[in-house]
């Protein structure tokens, strides 16, 4: 984050499904989303599909190898716990970690999803990052936004940015209303594939949404090729003189 004596007017946010690592060259190459991370010189990046076996081999325990190999602070958000290990959200963050808390969005027998919710030092005051990864089914992602509005309400602290794979295939489905209900229209490039991406499925949202600047994916030789989803990057004014005109 740049700014005069240490007081940030600009974050860069991503939201990136690293689809455990594995390529689309079928390549598991934790390296290589390392790379990708930091060519992107985020201050808070949100991670779906990380894994992390159990066993000695650094490049698979993904958290620690992403964290070791960007420099970037690092929050595990498992959702679920597997016979070899864990798998669900991280968040990486060149910020200062005030508080975390993990809650369950899980439906009936789908699979487990979860939020990843922490409080962060921004430089200029406390911001609030959702990490999450919405389920495949309609049902299931009404009843995951829903839930996901009373977690954000619960709570004070603003700004809000949340990041995730929100697996919403229709821009005019519910699930997408209810949020822009609450955050407001804001830009949605598509994501997925990454080779030719065609939908939508990755987001980032922020409250209040004046404080959005600019949302674009990275789309380059690397990312075509890194995980099956391109990374989603967002520019957020954090100047305090914005965030109180905006409030």
């Amino acid at each position: 984050m740049a700014g005069e004596k240490g007081k940030s007017s600009c974050c860069r946010v991503v939201s990136y499904n690293i689809h455990q690592g594995v390529g689309l060259d079928g390549q598991l190459d934790v390296e290589r989303i390392a790379r990708v991370i930091n060519g992107l010189g985020a201050d808070i990046v949100g991670l779906q599909e990380v894994s992390a076996p159990f066993g000695e081999d650094r490049e698979i325990m993904q958290l620690d190898f992403l964290s070791e190999a960007t420099g970037l602070r690092a929050i595990g958000g498992p959702t679920i716990e597997r016979h070899d290990g864990y798998y669900g959200n991280a968040l990486l963050t060149r910020c200062r970690i005030l508080e975390v808390r993990r809650f369950d969005l899980s439906y009936r027998r789908r699979e487990s999803r979860g939020v990843l919710d922490v409080e962060l030092e921004s430089g200029a005051g406390p911001l609030r990052v959702i990490v999450t990864h919405l389920g495949l089914l309609p049902a299931e992602r009404r009843f995951q936004v829903r839930r996901l509005l009373r977690i954000i309400e619960q709570s004070p602290i603003q700004p809000v940015v949340v990041v995730g794979d929100l697996n919403e295939w229709f821009l005019l489905g519910r699930p997408a209303r209810w949020l822009h209900r609450h955050f407001g229209r804001v830009p949605a490039p598509r994501t997925f594939p990454a080779f030719f991406p065609l939908f939508s499925l990755d987001r980032i949202l922020v409250q209040p949404k004046e404080a959005l600047m600019e949302v674009s994916t990275i789309n380059n030789p690397l990312t075509r090729v890194a995980s099956d989803h391109l990374p989603l990057q967002a520019r957020i004014n954090m100047s305090a003189t914005e965030w109180g005109e905006a409030g």
